[in-house]
Formats: structure tokens, sequence, C-alpha cells
């Protein structure tokens, strides 16, 4: 009981309420998505509708539920920050020194450092895998002029959002209750597990419109953590790269190198899935990497060497933010 009346009981208590909010959900989102993929079959709207329209015909159930769980993590936000006001109001701590802010050169220098770093590093090992028979040239091959759209926007977007959420709010949080490194551990895990939430590759659901359908898929979601081959592919990239940005927040005390680092990676992974495709027959799937550049032992050994290469950059950057 105690536990519960805690900032991190309240943490918990959103993410599950969030997880079941959103399966509950996704089957009027799917529904939704279908009709207006069929409104734009049959005729000429906006093109923003349009656009819209054409990815919901093309998106698996797997994908509207990703959507379903952030619009469920924002609904639900307001109540958890209520929640939290009315903990801190019923035990109240000591005003905590903050650092004073970043001058703006230091913040532009951060994001583009970090950038560098992340984006180079996938890149390298993208280009190296290529080489070694693992990934392909696509022949379908969108133009340049689609980067933006595909993979600038996405990265910043991702970057801003999640980042802002789980190293600005909820690491903000665990540190009021932990020591940096459990705070670290926990936020990473937590980070790992929200976008571990997939189904299996073979999965099927005959009717992703039926209203227990979010539910059903939850139940296939989970049956991913009984397989161990899955959590080392997938689960071990997401929670070092959770690892990597919980430590460049805590290290500088700001948000805007881990901003960078996470734009990076975002931004090197879309633009290469874009004008790549992973072959099925090389010799390091699916150990040494899965399908694309976030699963497997190399992904991971990457994530390590960027680490290594932030450390010396950011060594006398001793600012924890709270």
């Amino acid at each position: 009981m105690r536990f519960l009346k805690s900032e991190a009981g309240a943490v918990v208590f959103w993410v599950i309420s969030s997880i079941l909010l959103a399966a509950a959900i996704v089957p009027w989102i799917y529904n939704a998505g279908m009709d207006l993929a069929a409104e734009a079959q049959a005729k000429e709207l906006s093109p923003i509708l349009e656009s819209i329209g054409k990815s919901a015909a093309r998106a698996d159930l797997d994908r509207y539920f990703s959507r379903a769980l952030l619009l469920s993590v924002l609904v639900l936000l307001p109540v958890f920050l209520l929640r939290l006001r009315q903990i801190r109001r019923s035990s109240p701590r000591e005003a905590s020194v903050k650092a004073e802010p970043l001058p703006w050169k230091t913040r532009l220098l951060d994001i583009c450092t970090a950038f560098v770093i992340a984006a180079g590093s996938l890149w390298i090992l993208g280009t190296t895998l290529q080489h070694f028979g693992a990934f392909f040239s696509r022949p379908d091959a969108p133009a340049v002029s689609k980067l933006f759209s595909k993979a600038v926007i996405p990265a910043l977007g991702a970057a801003v959002v999640e980042e802002w959420l789980f190293r600005g709010l909820l690491l903000g949080i665990w540190l009021r209750v932990a020591k940096p490194v459990p705070a670290i551990v926990g936020t990473s895990l937590l980070f790992a597990f929200v976008h571990f939430m997939q189904p299996p590759a073979d999965a099927a659901i005959a009717n992703p419109g039926q209203i227990f359908a979010g539910f059903h898929l939850l139940g296939l979601i989970f049956l991913n953590f009984t397989d161990p081959g899955f959590i080392a592919a997938e689960f071990a990239v997401l929670f070092t790269l959770g690892l990597l940005l919980a430590s460049t927040r805590v290290r500088t005390g700001s948000l805007w190198f881990p901003i960078g680092l996470h734009a990076g990676l975002v931004f090197a992974f879309k633009a290469f899935n874009l004008y790549h495709k992973a072959s099925p027959d090389s010799a390091l799937r699916p150990l040494w990497i899965g399908d694309s550049l976030r699963s497997g032992v190399l992904p991971v050994l990457t994530l390590l060497v960027m680490g290594l290469i932030c450390w010396p950059i950011l060594r006398n950057r001793g600012r924890v933010r709270k």
C-alpha cells in the first residue's frame, strides 16, 4: 500500500493503465483507420488525409497498437501529473538546487555533436554489414527528397517526445527517490519494455476490429517474453540504448545531448531502411544482426562504442538536473 502512494507507484500505475487503455481502444482506432482508407480509395480527399488513409491501409494491428499506446500515455498524462502533485503535497521534500540553464550555443553543440555520433555510428554499421552481404540495396529505393518526410521528421518527433517523457519526466521522478545508477537502470528497463511491446512475427488476429482484439494482441505481445532469442536480439538493444540515453542525460543535466543521440539513431535507422533490405541468407543472422539495424549483437556493440565516444566528450559535465 505504501508503494502505491509513492511517486514510483504512480509511474507503475500510469504505465499499466496506459497499456490497458491502449488494448481497449485499439479496435476503435483500427476501424476508423480502415474507414479512412476506404474513403481515400473511393473518392478524392485532401493530400494529408489521403496520405494518412494510405498509411492506415498498409498498417498492421500492432502498428495501430503502438499508436494507441502513445495516445493512451498522453491522455492519462494529466491524471498522472495531478497524482504526482498530490503525493508531493502530502510528502513535502527539501527544495533541490537546480543547475543554471545551458547557453543556447551549448545546446546546439550538444544536439549536433550527438546527432553526428549516433547517425554516423549506425550508418557505418549498416554499410559494413552491406559489404559482408547482410543487407543489399533496394531496387525500388525512393528519391532523396523523401528523406525529409520519411526520416527527418520522424526522427525529430520521436526524439523530442520520448526524451521528454522517459529521460525528462520519468528519470527526473526516479532521481528524486533513488540514486543515479538504479534510476538509470529502472527507466531503461521501462523504456525497453514499452518499445518491446509488439507481437511475434508470425502472430495473426482473425478480426482486428473486434472489441476484444486489443486484449488478444496484448496476450500475444507478452508471449515475446517467453522467447529468449527475441529478448536477446531486440530487448538487449533497447535496454542498452536506454542506458546510453539516460546516462548522457544524467551526465549533462539536460535533454539536449540525448535528444541528439536519439534523433541521429532514428534518422540513420529509417534512412538506411529506405535504401537497403536485409538479406535472408546472411550467415550473420539472426545472432549478430536481425531483420534491421535495431536487433542483434552488433547493434548492441555499436551502442557501447557510441558510449565510449561520448564519455570523453562529456567527461567534465557533472550536472544532474532533477
